[in-house]
């Protein structure tokens, strides 16, 4: 389990390298939005690639990295990875948003592409990994992963101290566990919705059974957000904090089209549906959180394509 301790260190490591993202209010939602849009690669993932490859002894990453990712926690992985100075490699699904492949290449990465779903890509990271001997940077299944996207809401508290909900995108379940655990490390008592798309209820169905669920197949237009299932370190530690999750809230599609025209042209913010899961919670009243409510944007790299009328 990740301790505060742990979640401040992540913090101390992130100086320089992720930005302090400002929170923004915006009127017609009654709520604050935490731009993790602003990163330098577009997302939120930065903090937890960084914090698990910086954590990593040199003898394990001098190969270099590799990872399987939709896009985000890839571009993420591929910027940690140039900092560091080793190689990395990311395994990405065929479907993968262009803007996403480009980002990955823009920061160094090789992408391999593998498959539609999130099992194809991690067997094909797992197999390249053993031939070139690459240390593995799983997207959320891991603590240091956990410690970094903490990060997120210990600064949350920090930056709104009386906040009473936190709204997160639940994607494999890292960032929910992270700010959940960021906001105890700050002795916050937020409560937090996860929102996930109605095609990808699997912290959801996890929940209601007690363990984690892996679904058969998903479907969105919210690529960050389809993994068949959450991980098994993200879920321990909402289980373990399960008074602080407030619940789960499902989005359609068309909320999310909607949610990420709002944004667009109401807040001039460009971010891609899996980011504006949380604005469409809100609007489609899917969640009535209790204010002063934070609704964090997860990412920004959406396809120009979303952004036209």
């Amino acid at each position: 389990m990740v301790s505060a301790q742990d979640v401040r260190e992540a913090a101390a490591g992130l100086a320089g390298v992720a930005v302090r993202t400002p929170l923004r209010f915006v009127e017609p939602l009654s709520a604050y939005l935490k731009l993790e849009s602003l990163q330098p690669i577009g997302a939120f993932k930065l903090r937890g690639a960084y914090t698990a490859i910086r954590r990593m002894p040199y003898d394990v990453r001098r190969n270099g990295v590799i990872t399987y990712s939709s896009g985000n926690h890839g571009q993420a992985v591929a910027y940690a990875a140039q900092l560091v100075g080793t190689r990395a490699v990311v395994v990405m699904p065929e479907t993968a948003p262009a803007v996403k492949v480009a980002g990955v290449k823009k920061w160094g990465g090789e992408v391999v592409l593998a498959g539609r779903t999130s099992d194809d890509r991690q067997h094909a990271a797992e197999a390249i990994a053993a031939r070139d001997g690459l240390a593995i940077v799983p997207p959320f299944d891991h603590p240091d992963i956990v410690a970094g996207q903490a990060t997120v809401g210990l600064e949350i508290a920090e930056q709104l101290p009386d906040v009473r909900t936190v709204v997160v995108p639940v994607g494999g379940g890292g960032l929910m566990a992270g700010v959940v655990t960021g906001l105890a490390a700050a002795g916050s008592h937020a409560t937090v919705w996860g929102v996930e798309p109605a095609g990808a209820p699997k912290l959801k169905r996890s929940l209601e059974a007690g363990h984690p669920v892996r679904l058969e197949r998903t479907a969105s237009i919210a690529d960050g957000l389809i993994t068949l299932g959450v991980g098994a370190i993200p879920f321990a530690h909402l289980a373990a904090q399960r008074a602080r999750v407030a619940g789960v809230a499902l989005v359609e599609d068309d909320t999310l089209r909607e949610a990420v025209h709002f944004l667009w042209q109401h807040c001039h913010l460009a971010v891609e549906p899996s980011g504006a899961a949380t604005t469409a919670a809100v609007r489609s009243g899917a969640v009535h959180p209790v204010p002063p409510t934070v609704l964090v944007v997860s990412g920004g790299n959406v396809d120009p394509s979303l952004l036209e009328d």
